[in-house]
């Protein structure tokens, strides 16, 4: 499997690929690539609707030389807190911005959300996410808005009364709660519609379908994240002391 930044070449294919209606696996493997690698490449430059092999490529070129002026120098310099490396961290990073894309997050708030959860601390004041992530703090104030109305951060205040947004263990269950109450949401909106357009209509029934279905997928969710969370973050039982 090669390694490295994709080529032009690949760039093409992958273009050609997405016009054919391929599946991201699909390309990924006609181009001996993991398949993560080419939904980042796409989900950053664009998405499927929109991607340019030029224009990714061009992209990619002044990324990489913003990187290469900006790099801290030193003997110590690719290495992060941990001794991770700096750059594996960044590639990561991407990723796991690009998955928070795909899966239905705008794309600011999923830079905010991944640059949280990949902090130690899994706390960042505005001032922090706007030097980490290089963008105004209007976006960063929006961003935080929308995952704060999603239960997906919380604001605390530090010792210094500063605003921090943080994230923990229950990110994950926030997330699938918040998205149970949407479904909800709609399912009770589906049923208002049936009384409108009529019981046994073909619109009424469509939306009885939509709202009895959503409701056993949002009632489903939310018992399956309840059990989740207990299990997983449950406490062992302290082991007696052997005498």
């Amino acid at each position: 499997m090669p390694g490295g930044r994709l080529t032009q070449q690949e760039r093409q294919q992958i273009a050609l690929g997405l016009a054919d209606g391929l599946a991201y696996a699909e390309i990924a493997r006609r181009l001996e690539r993991p398949t993560s690698t080419v939904t980042r490449e796409v989900m950053r430059n664009g998405g499927p609707a929109s991607y340019r092999a030029d224009l990714a490529h061009r992209a990619t070129e002044r990324r990489a030389h913003r990187r290469k002026q900006s790099a801290p120098r030193g003997a110590g310099a690719a290495l992060e807190a941990y001794g991770r490396d700096a750059e594996a961290v960044r590639e990561y990073e991407e990723t796991l911005t690009t998955v928070f894309i795909a899966s239905g997050t705008p794309k600011m708030m999923a830079r905010v959300m991944a640059c949280l959860t990949l902090s130690d601390s899994g706390s960042l004041t505005a001032a922090e996410l706007v030097a980490r992530l290089q963008v105004s703090p209007a976006s960063v104030s929006k961003a935080i808005s929308f995952l704060d109305s999603q239960g997906m951060v919380r604001r605390e205040r530090d010792e210094r009364r500063r605003e921090r947004y943080v994230v923990d263990n229950d990110i994950m269950y926030e997330g699938m709660m918040a998205s149970a109450r949407a479904m909800a949401q709609v399912a009770e909106t589906a049923r208002q519609g049936v009384g409108i357009l009529g019981p046994g209509t073909q619109a009424g029934t469509r939306l009885e379908n939509i709202s009895r279905f959503l409701d056993f997928v949002s009632e489903s969710t939310a018992r399956a994240a309840d059990q989740a969370r207990e299990i997983l973050h449950s406490q062992p039982e302290p082991t007696a002391p052997e005498h």
